[in-house]
């Protein structure tokens, strides 16, 4: 097994690498095997899977909860997995800075802080508050044994306002407070994505999973993104394909989807003894 310093100096490299890669979102255990047996380099965890799994919605997770999620899938495999840790599940830096130094401690070498609060009334931190939060985060990466890759989310576009100078201003600022990666969820076309990673000195995290505002890998890499995460998208792919099944068993009373459904040998083939 790679030591966790080895896994985060491979997520480091990746974003260095000469291509665009895919940091594909697994939601447990079982999920993490099949993908790191699929290929991708490196993982991610999704908050709005992790809710899932657990029945309920996005950001109603505790932090113990999230990491005991996020721990699971970094065990799974021999690949670095970087966290969704949402806003660091509190509001002032030193919230988002524990996060990391207890992300660290689950085995993760790479996690996100977002600005968006989760309060509907004002969904987005003011800037200065934002980059204090990413600040505080940044600083606990570094205090750190090895390379945490740190991620810093401008959440606007998710969350009303869509004012891509905005955006890019937030994204500058944290980039600035020293966060390692960039990232702008629910940009609406290609030449929003081309002025943000325009105007980045640092790698862009581009999330895939929105119909209409997700693009291939090679548009993406040429429009500059270094990395392509995929959201909740595997999890609710495979949630649509449990609730088509079903639904054909309850109202059709056939059996039809177990002529497309993996077999248990074939799946067993992904996990461990």
């Amino acid at each position: 097994m790679p030591s966790q310093s080895d896994k985060a100096a491979t997520l480091r490299a990746l974003h260095r690498g000469p291509r665009a890669f895919v940091i594909a979102n697994a939601w447990d255990a079982g999920s993490a095997r099949a993908l790191a047996a699929l290929g991708f380099p490196a993982l991610a965890t999704s908050s709005g899977a992790q809710a899932g799994v657990l029945g309920r919605r996005d950001g109603a997770v505790t932090r113990d909860e999230a990491l005991a999620h996020c721990g699971a899938i970094a065990a799974a495999t021999d690949l670095p997995v970087s966290a969704d840790l949402e806003k660091g599940f509190g509001d002032a830096p030193e919230a988002a800075a524990e996060t990391i130094r207890l992300a660290a401690g689950v085995g993760l070498v790479g996690g996100s802080i977002e600005d968006a609060t989760g309060d509907k009334a004002t969904p987005l931190y003011d800037i200065a508050h934002a980059v204090e939060r990413v600040a505080a985060a940044v600083q606990a990466a570094r205090a750190l044994p090895f390379p945490f890759t740190l991620t810093a989310r401008a959440e606007g576009f998710l969350r009303g306002n869509t004012n891509l100078d905005d955006a890019i201003k937030r994204l500058q600022a944290f980039e600035n407070a020293g966060a390692d990666v960039l990232m702008a969820p629910g940009l609406p076309d290609l030449a929003a994505v081309r002025a943000v990673c325009g105007a980045l000195g640092k790698p862009f995290n581009f999330m895939a999973g929105i119909k209409g505002k997700s693009f291939t890998v090679a548009e993406l890499e040429a429009a500059g993104v270094r990395r392509i995460s995929l959201a909740t998208s595997l999890y609710r792919a495979a949630m649509t394909g449990m609730l088509d099944a079903a639904r054909e068993v309850k109202d059709k009373g056939s059996f039809g989807y177990l002529d497309r459904a993996i077999a248990t040998p074939d799946w067993n083939a992904f996990m461990q003894a």
